[in-house]
C-alpha cells in the first residue's frame, strides 16, 4: 500500500525542529508513503489501514532523536500532506 501523497509541505516548527536534531524530511515522507505509520499504537495504525483503504485522513507519528514527536497528516483528498508538531494542531 503507498499513500497519494500531493503536495508535501512542513510547518516552521517542523521545519525548526527536524534542523535542530537533523531529522531528514524525506525519510518521514518515505516511511509515511508506504504506510508505515511509525510510533502509534496497534489502534491508530488499524484505523490508518482502514482509512487508507477507504481515502480518509491518515497520520504518521514519528519520535527520532528530539524529545517530540513529528506528526505527518496527508488530507482525506490527497491534495497535501503535511508535516507538523503536535503543538500545530
Amino acid at each position: 500500500m503507498n499513500v497519494q501523497l500531493g503536495s508535501i509541505v512542513a510547518t516552521p516548527a517542523a521545519i525548526r525542529y527536524m534542523n535542530e536534531y537533523f531529522i531528514d524530511a524525506r525519510y518521514l515522507i518515505l516511511r509515511h508513503r508506504r504506510a508505515d505509520w511509525g510510533d502509534v499504537c496497534d489502534e491508530d495504525r488499524k484505523a490508518n489501514d482502514d482509512a487508507l483503504a477507504k481515502n480518509e485522513r491518515v497520520m504518521s507519528s514519528f519520535k527520532n532523536a528530539g524529545p517530540e514527536h513529528v506528526w505527518v497528516i496527508t488530507e482525506r483528498d490527497r491534495s497535501v500532506t503535511t508535516i507538523l508538531m503536535p503543538s500545530d494542531y
